[in-house]
């Protein structure tokens, strides 16, 4: 279960993005308006790590933005800092691209691999829990019992992937998002998200 909170934003997320993306290689679409097309979230096990995937829509093409939130600087991202923003209920928060950070990359594994789902999402309104809609829906065709010791290194990118080395594992993470529902390899993690009812790719091992 991740817990959304009820809260003011400054910058708003959208407005990270807007600033980070364009500076991005993989990203071709800098004069476009941005568009959020869904969102996907992990649970952190520990709780303590924000993980939450945004599909951005830009012109006629679509991106995979996965972003980790976190109370205090990840040693050694430096380089992956998306930004910081304020939250009014969690205070100031270090905005990662989340392929270079660990909790994210075993969270994506564990999708990857065994087909953990996504986070539920919950909010509280007025002392009540409430299930919020999901913008974006998972599917893995991963069948492993189990997720093999990470090791998660530093990614690099070229063109539109990213390939997160692991130790045990390495990971393919698409940027720039097929629409066509062309599928490379498996095990796969793919998406679909309101308009877009052909599953596209995201991930999978190298």
């Amino acid at each position: 279960m991740a817990l959304v909170y009820k809260a003011q934003l400054r910058p708003s997320k959208m407005e990270l993005l807007a600033r980070w993306l364009p500076q991005q290689p993989w990203f071709d679409a800098a004069d476009a308006d941005l568009v959020r097309l869904g969102s996907f979230r992990f649970d952190d096990p520990d709780g303590g790590v924000g993980l939450e995937t945004i599909l951005v829509g830009a012109g006629h093409r679509a991106y995979q933005v996965p972003l980790s939130y976190r109370g205090a600087p990840l040693d050694g991202a430096e380089a992956f800092l998306v930004g910081t923003m304020e939250h009014s209920v969690l205070g100031s928060r270090w905005v990662y691209d989340a392929a270079a950070d660990p909790v994210y990359v075993r969270a994506l594994a564990a999708a990857l691999l065994t087909g953990t789902p996504q986070a539920v999402e919950m909010r509280e309104t007025d002392g009540v829990m409430e299930t919020l809609p999901a913008t974006a829906t998972l599917a893995s065709t991963g069948t492993a019992a189990a997720v093999p010791a990470l090791a998660p290194g530093t990614p690099t990118t070229s063109d539109s992937l990213t390939v997160v080395p692991a130790g045990a594992l390495t990971l393919r993470i698409a940027r720039g998002l097929d629409l066509s529902g062309v599928v490379h390899g498996a095990p796969a993690l793919t998406v679909t998200w309101a308009g877009q009812d052909v599953p596209v790719h995201l991930a999978g091992p190298a």
